[in-house]
């Protein structure tokens, strides 16, 4: 099955949702190339929802039990540590291909970059479990491991977020999923298939020449345009001297 990379309105959840929703986005770029990453994953995410609910059941009833805490706590080691690797890994070679994107469509007139926040990072996933046990039992949920994980977006120094204009904010997204398609490009040996859905509102005339002249001169094979703009996408293509086929719906 061909990959798809879809850029539309929804992805700015990316940027304005919290940590888990930036999470699934490198999850799911890292699961379609790596298997075993994946299963990591899902064994990691299915031990933390069994280790929850033993953290609930010690509540409710008035108990704890040390030794079957730390069977859990084990399992969730043994898969911390690969999950963390990989995605600081994938971070580390998606970051300058993401930048170099950015780089390119605001021609050079703003930077970007993407800060992977770990508490694996300077701590064992071990160590973190040990001191945060006071805390879990207070919450009932495990406050710590990757599933914490979260990318901080900046732009010029500053959280996007919050200091992002619309359209910048769209041009970073964008930015996001071409560096995506290079990465599945990369490891897969060939293409994906590329759809702008609806992609291009808040840009500037000049940013989505650049964008679509980027897309056509580095050959990212059969690309996919919606938009309710039809002119501001011709103007664009002829503009790039680009050949193309319209179908009116």
């Amino acid at each position: 099955m061909i990959p798809t990379v879809i850029i539309s309105p929804a992805d700015s959840d990316l940027i304005m949702d919290g940590g888990s929703t930036r999470r699934k986005f490198i999850d799911s770029v890292i699961g379609q190339t790596d298997l075993i990453f994946l299963n990591n994953l899902l064994e990691y995410n299915k031990i933390l929802s069994q280790r929850n609910s033993l953290l609930k059941y010690f509540a409710l009833n008035n108990t704890y039990n040390a030794n079957t805490l730390q069977v859990y706590n084990e399992q969730l080691v043994e898969r911390s540590q690969i999950i963390f690797n990989k995605r600081k890994d994938f971070m580390d070679s998606f970051i300058p291909v993401f930048s170099k994107i950015y780089k390119n469509i605001s021609q050079g007139n703003e930077s970007v970059s993407l800060s992977y926040i770990s508490q694996l990072e300077d701590e064992s996933h071990s160590n973190l479990l040990y001191e945060s046990l006071g805390k879990d039992k207070m919450f009932q949920y495990t406050t710590t491991g990757p599933h914490k994980d979260d990318i901080i977006f900046f732009l010029n120094g500053k959280p996007i977020k919050k200091f992002g204009s619309q359209g910048q904010q769209k041009t970073f997204l964008i930015a996001l999923k071409l560096a995506q398609f290079d990465f599945l490009e990369n490891l897969n040996g060939y293409s994906p298939l590329l759809l702008f859905d609806d992609a291009f509102d808040k840009l500037d005339q000049k940013r989505v020449i650049q964008i679509l002249s980027l897309v056509d001169k580095n050959y990212f094979g059969q690309i996919f345009i919606t938009d309710t703009h039809e002119e501001r996408i011709i103007k664009a293509l002829k503009k790039i001297k680009s050949s193309y086929e319209i179908f009116r719906l």
